[in-house]
């Protein structure tokens, strides 16, 4: 099925996303990192307490930095450094344009697919935590991209990673790069052609002991793949075939406590992988929806989601093995989003509409504790939620924060904003909060 095609409001976002499980991967032990997407467990979630409650575009704001291009990957940190990409449009090249797409024996172009005839460079930025000063900025690709991007999205979508010793930038086609943490260029490596039905790439790598992985799914499904690559070197240690189509969810690492699993969601199959050898563990029938929002799990089940054209959360028994077909703990079928993805949160599992209408969910067993919370004005996300110190915070287009209380009652504590469109998710490090908007890093610190 081509869900694709039929996109209206097709938000492809660097969720979309890059992953490291607590006790799985070097630097998921300090509280002080956030060192890729959706932090250093991979689902949003910090352990910082007093944090920031209240800010505006001149209340807690310790300093903003313009960031040229565009870009909707996260920023990371680790130590006093900051990590992002992002993309700068050039002029048009004639005679360029994308690689073709071809639906039922036909050559189509979507309507909201932009970019390709362009030339564009990429680069991978480094700021100073501290002083939001650029220390240094690398060229990671200047041309004409293989395929377009949606007009609201970003061929800097995909949030880099970072051990610590490295920083891993990921740019679809047009390959994955390895840094120093001084900016020098330790390899680059490309993985193979994504065709991405012209929305651009969405998915971010992750880390696992030596290994730098990549969901790489295209859109027929023919050429689509997994791959773990030597962090050293970028050489090839695994790759392993899929037959799915594109998707934007980024992998989860996770562990049963007995095995480490690679989940990876896809329109015909969620399958979960040994992240050491590729080789697959369970599989389960897919979303059959367009994969957008990533996974979240503890240490029991993965909790599944996505919002288009089927809205679905399901739970998976990460004890599991083989081919498990509709076997789940529970499933629920309204409140999710196409784009941002869920948040579990202690006991609960919060999913969140593209309106921000939230649903509470008692984890364990599917029990709805809360429907249709509602924030206090009608807006649209595209980042996805994260949490600390018992509050759950999710980041709109228009730039604003709402503050929600966790727990099985829905209640708004507060609204902030930077005051300009935000479409990346929020970090948090050293006590301080990092937003990225439309124009500007912002630095949130009491």
């Amino acid at each position: 099925m081509r869900f694709v095609r039929h996109f209206g409001i097709v938000l492809i976002v660097g969720i979309v996303l890059a992953v490291l499980f607590s006790g799985l991967s070097a630097g998921a032990a300090s509280g002080t990192n956030w060192p890729a997407w959706r932090g250093p467990s991979g689902q949003g979630i910090s352990e910082e307490k007093n944090l920031p409650k209240e800010w505006s575009a001149t209340k807690n704001i310790k300093w903003k930095t313009p960031i040229a291009g565009r870009g909707h990957s996260s920023p990371i940190v680790w130590g006093n450094k900051i990590f992002l990409t992002t993309a700068i449009e050039g002029e048009v090249v004639p005679g360029a344009k994308a690689v073709a797409h071809i639906d039922e024996g036909k050559e189509y172009l979507h309507p909201d697919s932009v970019g390709a005839d362009r030339k564009h460079t990429f680069k991978v930025i480094c700021l100073s935590r501290d002083t939001g000063k650029i220390l240094w900025e690398q060229t990671a690709f200047t041309g004409t991209p293989y395929d377009n991007r949606h007009r609201k999205a970003s061929f800097a979508s995909s949030t880099p990673v970072t051990d610590g010793k490295y920083v891993f930038a990921f740019f679809g086609t047009e390959g994955i790069l390895a840094y120093d943490l001084n900016g020098k260029l330790a390899w680059k490596a490309n993985v193979g052609k994504l065709g991405t039905f012209g929305m651009g790439v969405g998915t971010s790598p992750i880390l696992y002991e030596n290994l730098v992985i990549i969901q790489g799914d295209e859109e027929n499904g023919a050429g689509s793949f997994i791959v773990g690559l030597d962090k050293k070197t970028g050489s090839e240690v695994w790759r392993t075939p899929r037959k799915v189509q594109a998707s934007w969810a980024t992998p989860l690492l996770v562990s049963n406590g007995k095995q480490a699993q690679v989940i990876t969601v896809g329109n015909e199959f969620v399958i979960a992988y040994d992240p050491a050898s590729g080789k697959e563990l369970w599989r389960h029938k897919g979303v059959e929806s367009n994969a957008i929002p990533s996974p979240v799990a503890n240490n029991e089940m993965v909790f599944i989601s996505a919002g288009f054209p089927a809205k679905i959360a399901m739970a998976i028994n990460l004890h599991s093995s083989g081919d498990l077909t509709d076997t789940v703990v529970w499933k629920y079928s309204k409140g999710t989003a196409y784009v941002p993805s869920p948040i579990l949160y202690g006991d609960y599992l919060y999913l969140t509409t593209d309106r921000g209408i939230l649903t509470c969910l008692d984890a364990k067993t599917g029990e709805v504790k809360y429907e249709g919370g509602r924030i206090p004005v009608p807006t649209t996300f595209t980042a996805s939620p994260i949490a600390y110190d018992g509050l759950i915070l999710l980041t709109s287009e228009d730039g604003d924060t709402f503050v929600v209380k966790a727990g099985p009652k829905h209640e708004v504590l507060g609204t902030n904003s930077v005051g300009e469109p935000v479409y990346a998710s929020p970090a948090v490090a050293d006590g301080k909060i990092f937003i990225r908007g439309e124009k500007n890093l912002y630095c949130i610190g009491s």
